[in-house]
């Protein structure tokens, strides 16, 4: 009985991404959302990053974390939107168990960066509006340099302990995945090994890359809300929530689909529900940040006229 147990566990080398594959008749709909969508995201993020760095009135260290989240976000949703194309084109659904490992790795390892780097953008807007004497000596080049890299380490290092842990666990017979990608939860159904340890690690994980960060942006969001009674002008106002209303929006939409999948018990969890979800985090909203950013910043849409105006001034 081992033996045939044992059997059933090695034969599995590839999972099926079940995805969008139950409704074949809205596979070129989704096709042609999903391309553009990408296209979009691309577009948008890589001209981020080219106007940011083109402009010298950018090379501040707001516009430096915000060149790395998009760069950040192309890297996200190029981790699952290609190997959605594909599946829907080709009809070929399966990804190998170290593919799957893979893209599980790369999928976490970036969503807690993007956790660490707003938080450190929410940190930058608080130095900047509390303590503008001080902004340039503590926003120095080398702790902006050192902020970013700290959030790749631990990023990296919780999304390895996670991955090294999921190689342990073992898998019954059905490889069915009710997802689009090789997600945490779906992938935890599919176990027959015990995951108590499993589930202890994801809510450690949990506290220390959402709730520490979370609260560092609640932090330095109150601090900010305090210094702008302090400020007499109502146009002052209006330029300081400008400047925090972008970040913020991008806050409340990426923590917000985040929290509606992963802080609940797998017992609870909705494939259905999870996968309207992931879009959103993983597609819609890498591609609205650009939109976000750049449209309700002055300094971008000045930039952004700068670049493609050869330097004209941008209209007041």
């Amino acid at each position: 009985m081992g033996n045939i147990y044992q059997l059933n566990q090695t034969i599995i080398s590839d999972f099926l991404l079940l995805g969008f594959s139950e409704h074949p008749e809205q596979q070129p709909l989704l096709f042609g959302l999903f391309l553009g969508m990408y296209l979009v995201t691309l577009m948008g993020n890589l001209l981020i990053i080219l106007v940011i760095g083109s402009d010298q009135h950018l090379h501040t260290p707001m516009y430096f974390f915000l060149a790395n989240l998009s760069f950040i976000d192309t890297c996200f949703t190029s981790t699952i939107v290609p190997k959605v194309l594909v599946d829907i084109y080709t009809h070929h659904h399966t990804i190998s168990h170290t593919g799957c490992l893979v893209q599980m790795y790369f999928f976490m390892a970036l969503a807690l960066l993007d956790d660490f780097l707003l938080a450190v953008m929410a940190y930058d807007r608080y130095v900047a509006i509390s303590l503008p004497l001080n902004y340039a000596t503590i926003m120095c080049p080398q702790r902006c340099v050192l902020l970013v890299a700290i959030s790749w380490l631990f990023s990296n290092l919780l999304a390895l302990s996670l991955t090294l842990l999921m190689t342990q666990v073992s898998f019954c017979s059905s490889h069915s995945i009710p997802h689009f990608f090789c997600d945490l939860l779906p992938l935890l159904k599919l176990a027959c090994s015990d995951i108590h340890t499993f589930h202890l690690m994801i809510f450690t994980d949990a506290a220390i890359a959402g709730v520490v960060p979370l609260t560092c942006i609640l932090v330095s969001y109150a601090h900010i809300v305090h210094s702008t009674f302090k400020i007499p002008s109502a146009g002052g106002k209006q330029k300081l929530f400008s400047t925090c209303g972008s970040h913020l929006t991008v806050v409340i939409l990426f923590y917000g689909t985040l929290f509606l999948v992963y802080l609940q018990p797998s017992s609870s969890y909705s494939a259905e529900t999870g996968m309207v979800v992931s879009m959103i985090y993983t597609m819609v909203t890498p591609m609205l940040n650009p939109f976000i950013y750049s449209l309700r910043n002055r300094d971008m849409k000045g930039a952004l006229w700068r670049l493609f105006s050869l330097g004209k001034r941008y209209p007041q």
